[in-house]
């Protein structure tokens, strides 16, 4: 139920937001809208404005439209014709068109900032013990490094507020084929060595959920403890605590919770046969020995030990927040960061240089909803950020049903001085709804490829 909630009012309020940006515009250009609806099908609610307005919110909330006063939709009377959007300038058509892509990413900037100001708590960027053999691996990283700030190559360095910043940034060079240079330091704040991660030998460039692993930095650094165990699991069997510190594990150094969760899911064989592995342990200032054997579980098509516990303490965080001008330029520019990496991704995808199987559709943006809304209002609103970015970049491709190919219309009618023609008009609309029909065909199947995997 809360993923369905999540995902209407979050589909009710990017729809009225796109919608009412072409809204105010025309309105301000001098265009009569005859009708704001959100969503489509049979009205559930209706209410007509003193401007003649009548605004709807209809069955289908997949969608919206602003239907304003045109000669090219039906008879329109002599004093009202200078009312009509057809008869409106290059510039008015124009502005008008783009003002509901402009309403999604002002939106965006504008939850960002909320997020900043409000401030989130966030994981120190402390690295967990990267992934053995990766990028990190090899450059010298080990767990417990406290990375202060990244520097591209050839670029200043800035500074790093949360273990999120970093994926971010990592994600951002990885795409952009650029490796990068971390600044190494201590609690204190002093930069104790340069790491130079080369991202741009990474042989694909999309971010998928593998990357991280690629890369090797998993997750923030946890302490390699016990948590609670599940009754009846290898764990509460084997004798452990709740509390206990791992020290090591078959005379392997621990050094923090993601390695330790990495040497239980090694604890099978390739065929799936327990490993039986000795843990050496910190409980109430004594050393412990014990026998852990993990219960096999198949994964996909390999088979990882499992041993009914929670593995590692809880990272340290940070609160993360941003006065008033900062929190706006700091949406500003994680706006724009967003929509450069989704223009990329989607030339990517075009390009075959990433895989298609990036395309999400309604059902995993619901199940992110849902999930988002369950984790708290900070991340609801992130999402919201993040799908509002996402609206307004895809409504500006120049496909002719968006408003991207009515812009291109313009643009043509701006260079060569005269109107796309109604037969082209025409045979654009009716090729972009194909193709258009085809990208929300794939992303359906996407969908359901997930679900079923």
């Amino acid at each position: 139920m809360l993923t369905l909630i999540a995902f209407i009012a979050a589909l009710a309020l990017l729809i009225a937001v796109h919608e009412y940006g072409h809204y105010r515009v025309a309105v301000a250009c001098g265009v009569k809208v005859l009708r704001f609806s959100i969503g489509f099908g049979k009205p559930i609610w209706r209410r007509q404005s003193v401007s003649g307005t009548e605004f709807v919110v209809a069955a289908l909330p997949f969608g919206g439209y602003v239907r304003m006063l045109d000669e090219r939709e039906g008879p329109v009377p002599v004093d009202e014709r200078h009312r009509a959007f057809n008869n409106q300038s290059l510039g008015k058509r124009t502005a008008i068109v783009a003002a509901g892509p402009a309403a999604n990413l002002l939106l965006a900037i504008l939850l960002y900032a909320l997020v900043a100001w409000t401030g989130v708590q966030a994981p120190k960027p402390i690295i967990s013990q990267p992934t053995a053999g990766s990028l990190a691996d090899q450059a010298g990283l080990r767990g417990g490094d406290w990375i202060l700030a990244t520097q591209s190559m050839g670029g200043g360095s800035r500074s790093l507020a949360s273990f999120d910043d970093l994926r971010w940034r990592l994600t951002r060079s990885t795409l952009d084929g650029q490796d990068l240079i971390l600044h190494v330091g201590d609690a204190s704040g002093q930069v104790t060595r340069q790491v130079v991660l080369p991202l741009s030998v990474l042989p694909i460039r999309e971010a998928d959920s593998q990357l991280f692993e690629r890369i090797g930095l998993v997750s923030p650094w946890t302490a390699p403890e016990v948590g609670n165990l599940l009754p009846g699991g290898v764990a509460e069997a084997a004798g452990l605590r709740p509390g206990d510190k791992v020290l090591s594990v078959n005379d392997v150094a621990v050094a923090d919770g993601q390695q330790l969760r990495t040497l239980i899911r090694a604890g099978v064989s390739e065929s799936g046969q327990a490993i039986a592995q000795r843990w050496l342990l910190e409980r109430e200032g004594q050393i412990v020995s014990i026998d852990v054997l993990p219960s096999p579980e198949r994964v996909g098509d390999a088979w990882v030990g499992r041993i009914g516990a929670y593995i590692g303490a809880a990272p340290d965080m940070v609160t993360v927040t941003f006065g008033p001008l900062e929190g706006i330029w700091h949406g500003m520019v994680r706006t724009w960061e967003v929509s450069a990496l989704t223009v990329r991704m989607l030339f990517r995808m075009l390009t075959g240089e990433a895989s298609l199987k990036n395309l999400s559709g309604p059902i995993t943006i619901a199940d992110y909803a849902g999930q988002s809304a369950s984790l708290g209002l900070t991340s609801y609103l992130l999402f919201l950020a993040l799908i509002s970015v996402s609206l307004g970049v895809l409504n500006l491709l120049p496909l002719p049903v968006l408003d991207g190919g009515h812009l291109m219309y313009y643009l043509w009618e701006a260079v060569t001085g005269r109107p796309v023609s109604d037969l082209w008009m025409d045979r654009l609309q009716r090729g972009g709804m194909v193709l258009l029909l085809g990208l929300m065909s794939l992303a359906i199947f996407n969908d359901v490829a997930r679900l079923l995997g």
